[in-house]
């Protein structure tokens, strides 16, 4: 059961849809919310500091501390209209810091949930999800920038690939399976895939077994990339929500995202929880 969440507060205008549908779900499970906003300091190059006059950066940084409380503000009057019980942080950190700062205390929360970067903007929010996705030991849901509707579970989709990621995404997600109408288990067949791959039917037959209402469906890649595949159908049969694992590899300690976790990232219009 989700009784303890935690989101990230957008400090862009008009980046409300992680902040809403984090919301939507505290009031679903009735669970606490903490709000993180971000008030950013401003990380002056070392070669630049004889030329960038003092006034400047304290402008920046009175700037960045306003939008923070704005955030949060925002975020306090949105949760008592829902009737949700909530508390607010502002956190003071450099853009670099940021994904580590959030990863580490998302930590303490039963789920993590961040908004979509969206693609015309530069945004540390994408920072933040990837951070959070591989550090935090904890699941996290990705909101698309798009998303308006609050949480829906009338329709579920697991991305069933068998490997540990995709266990413990579905593990974590069980809150959602508990309240969904269907659910519906795809795998994306593949020539090159692993030999002794897990079908989805074993999966199936396991959630089953648990009492879900449980539909299988492999689908065929052809020329398409998988996460275009999963995309496509996730729209196609209406799911309000993607359950799958999300992929890294380990390069000098530093995780950089799969294909189609990266995919997913970039191209998603559908809530996204994933684990590690």
């Amino acid at each position: 059961m989700y009784k303890d969440l935690v989101v990230n507060l957008s400090v862009r205008k008009n980046a409300a849809s992680g902040r809403d549908y984090a919301l939507s779900i505290a009031s679903a499970f009735d669970a606490h919310i903490t709000g993180v906003a971000f008030a950013f300091v401003p990380n002056i190059p070392g070669a630049s500091m004889g030329y960038l006059p003092l006034e400047t950066i304290e402008t920046q940084q009175r700037d960045n501390e306003r939008d923070a409380e704005t955030a949060v503000s925002e975020f306090t009057s949105a949760a008592t209209a829902a009737g949700v019980i909530a508390e607010t942080r502002i956190v003071r950190s450099s853009l670099d810091d940021a994904a580590d700062n959030f990863s580490l205390f998302a930590r303490c929360f039963d789920l993590a949930i961040v908004g979509q970067t969206n693609p015309s903007q530069n945004s540390v929010n994408g920072m933040i999800s990837e951070s959070t996705l591989f550090e935090s030991g904890r699941p996290i849901i990705v909101v698309p920038y798009i998303q308006r509707a609050p949480l829906r579970l009338d329709r579920v989709m697991i991305c069933w690939d068998g490997s540990r990621a995709a266990v413990r995404a579905i593990a974590d997600a069980a809150p959602f399976l508990d309240r969904a109408s269907a659910i519906e288990v795809v795998t994306v067949s593949d020539d090159h895939r692993k030999r002794n791959n897990i079908q989805g039917a074993d999966i199936g037959l396991h959630l089953a077994r648990h009492g879900y209402k449980i539909d299988v469906n492999q689908l065929s890649r052809g020329d398409m990339d998988i996460a275009d595949v999963l995309l496509s159908h996730a729209a196609d049969s209406g799911a309000d929500l993607i359950v799958m694992g999300g992929y890294g590899h380990s390069r000098m300690r530093e995780f950089l995202l799969g294909g189609v976790t990266r995919s997913i990232f970039q191209s998603m219009t559908v809530p996204t929880l994933m684990s590690h």
